[in-house]
């Protein structure tokens, strides 16, 4: 289960959310929306442990949340298939035939990250999801340089990640086919901004 409760956050010193609070427990994805800089990827990167939080509290073991953002995450010298062998060896778990067929990667098993398109690096750091074997996915826009095909193929990724047990929390403008998905709107939790000279967490480093 994911809790969150009460949660502000910030980026480059700059209060974007507070009072946030959801939760998520097995089977569930929940979508955040908002305008663009309102905070939806300081949220993702905060819930993922990648950044403290202002204040408030997230509780789900960081040894249960994988997370997908802008970059792919891949090593281009090697081979789709040795990419996701590598983070199989990383995670501890065994085989990566399912990561290639549900992505749709089998013809490209041995050929250099490198010379991949753009969509189809992106379907390979999609699947490292799969053999992460970890409940909750954090997914920061995971539909970025997917064609149409590609969008079913990974909607088709997250509903039987559900299906088995696991979590998805995504900030996507993409439909995934997924009605059964909840939609938190971040507008309303708008953080207050700082008096002028008032201290606080500067957090530019991050």
């Amino acid at each position: 289960m994911l809790s969150v409760q009460g949660l502000a956050c910030a980026r480059g010193g700059l209060p974007l959310l507070e009072g946030v609070s959801f939760a998520l427990q097995a089977g569930q994805a929940l979508v955040l929306r908002g305008p663009n800089g309102c905070g939806k990827t300081t949220l993702l990167r905060t819930v993922a442990g990648l950044q403290p939080a202002l204040a408030g509290e997230v509780s789900a073991s960081t040894d249960s949340i994988a997370y997908a953002a802008h970059a792919d995450g891949i090593k281009g010298t090697l081979s789709v298939r040795e990419n996701l062998e590598f983070w199989a060896a990383i995670y501890g778990t065994r085989g990566i035939g399912a990561a290639l067929e549900q992505m749709n990667l089998r013809a490209l098993a041995d050929r250099a990250a490198q010379n991949l398109s753009a969509g189809q690096k992106r379907r390979l750091g999609l699947a490292r999801l799969i053999v992460t074997g970890r409940p909750l996915w954090v997914l920061d826009e995971p539909t970025v340089s997917l064609d149409a095909a590609s969008v079913a193929l990974f909607g088709a990724v997250v509903r039987a990640h559900l299906a088995q047990g696991g979590m998805a929390l995504m900030a996507t403008h993409i439909d995934l086919g997924l009605p059964e998905a909840a939609i938190l709107d971040l507008t309303p939790y708008k953080a207050r901004l700082p008096e002028p000279g008032a201290g606080g967490f500067d957090e530019a480093f991050l």
